[in-house]
């Protein structure tokens, strides 16, 4: 099977030794987006709403340039530093997906790069 990297300048760069997201076959699989802001490549201010909307809409550009969009995302994994924030996640989804939302897991981690509070990767089927 051939892979075929994804890139989107609408996002942050990879900060490592890493794609955006890779397409095998008909599946994209993301790498985990953090609250950079692809312009400055800082994490944006305005604490835990602020940072889950800059995911999305890092994800949301990736997806863009995968050729689909957050509506075909069949699942999401969300990594974060404080579980009492789920709340502002849902809220927040629901502004980015429509029914049928994505497989979802929820995973809290001692920390995420860059002193972000959130972190999301996916899997999408353009």
């Amino acid at each position: 099977m051939r892979k075929q990297p994804i890139h989107s300048d609408a996002a942050p760069s990879s900060i490592g030794t890493y794609s955006q997201a890779v397409r095998a076959g008909e599946t994209v699989y993301f790498s985990g987006q953090i609250p950079l802001d692809p312009h400055t490549m800082e994490l944006v201010s305005g604490g835990a709403p602020a940072q889950v909307r800059q995911v999305l809409e890092n994800l949301a550009a990736v997806a863009q340039a995968a050729g689909g969009g957050l509506s075909d995302v069949v699942k999401l994994t969300v990594y974060l530093t404080d579980l009492a924030d789920f709340p502002i996640v849902n809220e927040i989804m629901a502004q980015y997906f429509t029914d049928p939302y994505p497989a979802r897991a929820a995973v809290g981690v001692a920390e995420l790069p860059m002193g972000a509070v959130v972190e999301m990767d996916a899997i999408l089927v353009p």
